[in-house]
């Protein structure tokens, strides 16, 4: 397993294959994000069959995988179809994924995004107050 083999992986992950997860995640997987600290496979597998249950869409668009010895990352942009974001529209989220690998199997993996992107501007009226704050900061 490599990052460019994850980076392919998600670009097929779908909630009627998450029984492949086990393929790419070691069992003492730690997994990080904004939101999230998860420790051990089992874990990581209840968080993915919770998330793909909720969403009607999440896939991934790779535009670049680096990799030095056991350390890599991957770019990536996120397409999420929430019924409870942006009034079920597509939410375009930008972000990076730090991996590390252990015996051939991801054993870290860190992903850096931006909450208000994902979440926050995507959710009625507290999207209108960040869209606002971020254009008065000049963004």
């Amino acid at each position: 397993m490599d990052v460019q083999s994850v980076g392919e992986f998600y670009q097929q992950l779908s909630k009627s294959n998450l029984h492949l997860l086990s393929q790419v995640y070691h069992s003492d997987v730690l997994f990080e994000d904004a939101a999230h600290r998860i420790e051990g496979f089992d874990a990581l597998h209840e968080y993915f069959e919770a998330l793909y249950e909720n969403v009607r869409r999440c896939d991934f668009e790779i535009s670049e995988a680096q990799q030095t010895g056991d350390t890599g990352f991957l770019i990536w942009k996120m397409f999420l179809e929430h019924p409870k974001l942006s009034r079920g529209n597509t939410v375009f989220v930008n972000g990076v994924s730090h991996l590390k690998f252990h015996q051939d199997k991801v054993i870290y993996q860190r992903d850096y995004f931006d909450m208000g992107e994902m979440i926050y501007e995507n959710v009625p009226l507290l999207g209108g107050i960040i869209r606002t704050i971020k254009q008065r900061l000049g963004q």
